[in-house]
């Protein structure tokens, strides 16, 4: 499972003109899925994700998780590209990306995980699996950071 994670002033996913996940202050995660992942990825992401020190503290040093940031969220857009591999040619190989029957039962899995772990502490929304969408965010820092667990 791999994460491309970035901290955000606010951003949204927006399907056929119709904003269907939107937040403030917080974190977008586009996540991708492979073959091998499973319950231990969904775990150990998670938890990295929620507890990630990369937001200011009152010294301006990123200190803080987005779990300890008031009225923070975190959008979720699955996202198979990021299994992509431009090692040969110029046309991406997908191979390793999961195919929709195996990755979107995982994402929803995550999505349910995360949600049970962590909804009392932050506004949780998603984009919707295999749908085109457009992700509009305003990156803050910019701080972007890839998590991997294989």
């Amino acid at each position: 499972m791999k994460a491309i994670i970035q901290r955000v002033k606010r951003a949204n996913v927006i399907i056929d003109n119709v904003t269907v996940g939107s937040i403030n202050t917080g974190i977008v995660v586009l996540l991708g899925i492979t073959h091998t992942d499973g319950i231990e990825q969904i775990q150990w992401i998670s938890n990295k994700i929620a507890n990630l020190r990369i937001f200011d503290d009152e010294n301006g040093v990123m200190n803080k998780s987005l779990l300890e940031i008031a009225n923070s969220g975190i959008l979720f857009v699955s996202n198979f590209t990021l299994y992509g591999n431009t090692k040969k040619g110029f046309r991406p190989s997908y191979i390793e990306a999961a195919p929709g029957e195996i990755s979107q039962p995982i994402y929803n899995q995550f999505l349910q995980y995360f949600s049970e772990q962590y909804s009392d502490h932050l506004k949780i929304q998603s984009g919707v699996f295999g749908a085109m969408m457009d992700v509009e965010l305003v990156n803050d820092g910019p701080v972007t950071l890839i998590v991997e667990k294989q």
